[in-house]
């Protein structure tokens, strides 16, 4: 099998091929003939030495990697050997999914619709399942007006389709670049901000006295998470689910209360199976033709370190993959 591995932390170029045997799967388990793996903003972090927690990074060497789609190839002893031939998507517990063969527990395993377009799984994986679950703890109400910044994003760009799918009177796309803001606007959002023009803050601000703001979703965090949070109306609600920028948003408890916005979670969640759930209902409202996630570019494994530096970059658009 192929994977990439890296054995210090540093720019992308630490990401490397190599070729070991096949893995076996064990008891409980099953082996997955990967088609596609998804690439992550945290994966790039990571990768660079500069995770976003607070902990000591992961042993070295080091296997990317939390989400693949494809095949079942074999069969641990005790699991069903009717699976293989199925094609599933899963999370690999964190590591190792930059490859094109992964073990995997069954349990974790989630069938893919029949007729869903090759890759339109592992983007909805993790995206699918953080993009609803800030749905849900936002609760969102018909007729509410709702910013996502990041929305040419993997997770931007489903918010902005969940949002109008829940009836949003008015859905504002922060975004950076015109390419990206056409891109948001394509996807349903009615009014497109650029982060990367001059002034845009007083445009939002003007935009958001205009017409009122209800619920902020923000997954960029940083310099302009916190001018949206001076922004955002008092009863608004705020959920800061992402840091494309680097950083959360940095808005102490004392903010909040003067502010009078109501900070909302939802992007963590409490266990696998609730995580596996999500991703499952994302599936569903894919294949049910309500949610489309964007596939902007896709990778060989081998150009691994390609891709990490397009992400890093910020001039992709919707998820970004490896075929494996």
């Amino acid at each position: 099998m192929r994977r990439i591995r890296l054995t210090q932390f540093g720019p992308p170029d630490v990401l490397q091929l190599e070729e070991v045997a096949d893995p076996t799967p064990g008891p409980g388990q099953v082996l997955i003939n990967v088609e596609f793996a998804g690439v992550t903003f945290v994966e790039t972090q990571v990768r660079a030495g500069r995770p976003p927690w607070s902990g000591p990074l992961p042993p070295t060497p080091y296997f990317p990697g939390n989400g693949v789609e494809g095949v079942i190839s074999a069969v641990g002893s005790d699991v069903d050997p009717s699976l293989v031939g199925n094609r599933v998507v899963s999370p690999t517990g964190g590591s190792g999914g930059y490859a094109d063969r992964v073990v995997v527990n069954q349990a974790m395993v989630i069938p893919v619709p029949d007729a869903t377009p090759a890759g339109d799984a592992v983007a909805l994986l993790a995206d699918g399942r953080t993009a609803l679950a800030v749905l849900r703890a936002s609760r969102l109400a018909k007729d509410e007006v709702v910013l996502v910044t990041a929305a040419a994003g993997g997770v931007g760009g489903l918010l902005v389709q969940l949002a109008v799918s829940a009836g949003a009177s008015s859905v504002i796309a922060v975004a950076g670049g015109q390419r990206k803001c056409e891109h948001a606007s394509s996807l349903g959002a009615d009014v497109t901000i650029d982060y990367r023009e001059q002034g845009w803050t007083e445009q939002l601000k003007k935009t958001v006295e205009g017409q009122g703001l209800n619920v902020v979703f923000d997954g960029v965090g940083g310099e302009a998470g916190r001018s949206i949070f001076d922004i955002a109306p008092p009863l608004s609600r705020i959920s800061a689910f992402g840091m494309a920028s680097g950083s959360y948003t940095d808005a102490s408890v004392r903010d909040i209360v003067l502010r009078g916005v109501t900070v909302v979670g939802g992007a963590q969640l409490r266990s696998p199976s609730e995580s596996n759930t999500l991703s499952a209902a994302a599936l569903a409202q894919a294949a049910e033709g309500r949610l489309k996630p964007v596939i902007g570019q896709i990778f060989p494994l081998e150009r691994a370190a390609d891709a990490h530096a397009a992400v890093e970059g910020r001039d992709v658009i919707g998820k970004t993959l490896l075929s494996c």
